[in-house]
């Protein structure tokens, strides 16, 4: 055995490999997480199945499915990307824990990276799952798949950089609060399962720039109507994407 067999060699781990250990951490926490199932997986579900099952809403021509399933994917992403990252960064940064990871060999750029996969790993198997829930249900989707995962990963960054910013500018509960109300609200009246057109034309226009609009009624333009791109979709979701990533990385505090 050669001298030196054993010798420590102290240093941090390409980095890489940390964001990649990170990411892991950060899934396996979203996915251990009650309250984060309720919202990412228990909630949407419900809505599905009810909503085609029991004919409450007025969803216009064709199956129920068809136009809920794009609406249910959109709230999704919403419930990951924003209230779910909200509230788990919000008390996070409470007790400490970004603040003990920001002196740790990883970037902090680095450790939002890891949470934005964690957040697409999550995604992907929301996706999944409320796709089969759909097919089972009858739902007969068309479209550009292309277009629909430009949707999904534009709306991902506009409702992350929101995310992040509630989380690192307010306290832990106005955060937990902040995102539930918000949640709610948008899930009412942001297309989800309630059509744009029952409301009112001055609030319409309003309603159609929010980013939970622009990505529900883009998914439905592409996998009901067969859409080719839905550019004002995309164009709505990026400037959010840039508005809200932009303040996050400017306003978010640590401490």
């Amino acid at each position: 055995m050669s001298a030196g067999t054993y010798t420590p060699r102290p240093g941090a781990a390409p980095l890489g490999r940390m964001i990649a250990a990170q990411t892991a951490l950060e899934t396996r926490m979203l996915l251990r997480n009650g309250e984060q199932l309720l919202l990412t997986v228990i909630i949407p579900t419900l809505l599905l199945v009810l909503f085609s099952a029991v004919d409450i809403v007025d969803t216009g021509a064709g199956e129920s499915v068809d136009f809920l399933a794009p609406g249910i994917l959109a709230l999704a992403v919403m419930s990951t990307a924003f209230t779910g990252q909200a509230i788990a960064t919000g008390f996070e940064r409470r007790y400490g824990v970004l603040k003990r990871l920001a002196a740790s060999p990883l970037p902090r750029w680095a450790l939002m990276t890891s949470k934005t996969l964690a957040v697409l790993v999550t995604e992907v198997l929301q996706v999944v799952l409320l796709t089969v829930i759909a097919f089972a249900l009858g739902w007969s989707p068309q479209g550009n798949p292309l277009a629909v995962v430009l949707l999904l990963v534009l709306g991902t960054a506009a409702f992350s950089g929101l995310g992040l910013l509630m989380a690192g500018t307010l306290k832990a509960e106005a955060t937990l609060a902040a995102a539930n109300l918000v949640f709610l609200l948008l899930l009412v009246g942001g297309g989800v399962v309630v059509p744009l057109d029952k409301f009112p034309d001055a609030v319409q226009s309003v309603l159609g720039l929010l980013p939970i609009a622009a990505l529900s009624d883009g998914l439905r333009d592409v996998l009901q109507h067969g859409a080719a791109m839905p550019w004002g979709g995309l164009g709505v979701l990026a400037v959010w994407a840039v508005l809200g990533l932009g303040a996050a990385a400017r306003f978010f505090r640590w401490e």
